[in-house]
């Protein structure tokens, strides 16, 4: 068969695009409500921190995770913890800031070194033997809860100290329509890669001549 395997690719990827889209859209609408509730937003993500903290711990004195890796995480969410200082804002300049985005890889890295290194040293002789190991279920529940559930929520409801929207009551005095008692709205980082992606994607249409104005009879 040639043509049903194509099939199947091109159905493959339109799935992986759909969902990537369908996700996208989500976190866009997710980091729009952590702009109207910030302090809702705020209180939730800092139990969440602590509860990953609770989590870690339970899991080095019941379960036996390695004691240096354990005490790395919960330092790594210490140091997330301290981000919600100035909540919503974060200046990407901050140490803190630069030093989150190195645990989260460095997090990464050590537990996917630890998890890869005991599946070789620990796989059973024969399939009868018992084994201890934990499933793709438990590795990818932990990565997604105790490794990247802080670190990318924080990164969809922060925002930059620069990204800052100009609304009607922060234009000139001397302006049409503006206002004295408006305020600069802020906005998240993740509307902000998503914005630059899709004005570049449009920039780009526009150039290869995809996407034309319309013309007028």
């Amino acid at each position: 068969m040639w043509i049903l395997p194509l099939v199947g690719y091109l159905g493959l990827g339109l799935g992986f695009g759909f969902l990537t889209l369908a996700i996208a859209s989500g976190l866009y609408y997710l980091s729009e409500l952590v702009e109207e509730h910030t302090v809702v937003a705020k209180r939730l993500l800092t139990r969440l921190i602590y509860g990953i903290i609770g989590i870690q711990t339970l899991l080095t004195l019941i379960d036996g995770f390695p004691f240096m890796l354990s005490l790395l995480s919960i330092f790594s969410h210490v140091v997330y913890l301290g981000n919600m200082r100035r909540f919503p804002i974060v200046k990407l300049s901050d140490p803190l800031f630069i030093l989150s985005c190195v645990l989260v890889l460095l997090n990464h890295y050590v537990w996917f070194n630890h998890f890869s290194f005991s599946s070789l040293i620990s796989t059973p002789a024969s399939r009868y033997d018992p084994s201890n190991l934990p499933t793709f279920t438990e590795i990818a529940s932990y990565f997604g809860l105790c490794v990247w559930l802080v670190p990318f929520s924080l990164f969809v409801s922060l925002s930059a100290s620069d990204n800052v929207l100009p609304t009607m009551g922060s234009e000139a005095p001397g302006m049409p329509g503006a206002s004295g008692d408006g305020k600069n709205r802020r906005q998240g980082m993740f509307k902000v890669v998503v914005d630059v992606v899709r004005d570049w994607l449009g920039e780009l249409g526009r150039l290869a001549g995809w996407n034309r104005p319309d013309r007028g009879f």
